[in-house]
């Protein structure tokens, strides 16, 4: 069974939809620690309701960007976690930990990658730039994580469309059901071993 840490900065409802998802017997894997950046971040409060190891990290609190990576990595070295899941996020992921777990970060991003993506581009910043710039399908995208803001390897995409009179708030909730479909499915899939990476690509084994 693949032991799971899902990294977190709010509400957690990727986190609820990842934890129904193991469940109901989707995904052959176990939530063994969350980690969130934000002492409030209701999704610590999802997790200790669960009996979850759950961990308030902070740049701040730890003293500074070598520190705080460092303490990242020793709690999921501890916690012997096998897969890390970004889900809704946002801290950009340290180097040191990013190499240590090549290709075994996966991110939920609330757009169509390379669409509004990158630096700047999380929360209703994404769902307002898509609006603005006026395209039809909007989406969510999980990759795996490299160096660079969402940047990595497409795992999987799906589009929702943008509708007329749409504003922030009702395309983020048609995007987020999409989401909450979408994570479990593709931590499934690294749970089952069926993700490949060659290259920029990422192939589903059968």
């Amino acid at each position: 069974m693949t032991r799971i840490a899902v990294l977190c900065s709010g509400g957690g409802s990727n986190l609820q939809a990842l934890l129904d998802a193991i469940d109901a017997g989707r995904v052959n894997g176990q939530v063994r620690l969350v980690l969130a950046n934000r002492s409030g971040a209701f999704a610590l409060q999802r997790a200790r309701d669960r009996g979850i190891s759950a961990v308030f990290v902070s740049r701040k609190e730890a003293g500074g960007e070598a520190a705080f990576n460092a303490r990242m990595l020793a709690l999921l070295r501890q916690a012997e976690i096998d897969l890390v899941v970004l889900a809704g996020y946002l801290p950009m992921v340290g180097p040191d930990i990013v190499s240590v777990y090549r290709h075994r970060i996966l991110n939920i991003h609330p757009a169509l990658i390379p669409a509004f993506c990158g630096q700047g581009m999380y929360g209703h910043h994404v769902h307002q730039a898509a609006l603005d710039y006026g395209v039809k399908l909007s989406g969510a995208t999980v990759h795996f994580v490299d160096e660079q803001a969402d940047h990595g390897p497409i795992v999987a995409q799906r589009a929702v469309p943008v509708l007329p009179g749409d504003d922030t708030q009702s395309l983020a909730a048609r995007v987020l059901a999409v989401e909450h479909q979408l994570l479990p499915e593709s931590v499934a899939l690294f749970c089952a071993g069926k993700l490949r990476v060659d290259g920029r690509r990422v192939v589903v084994v059968e």
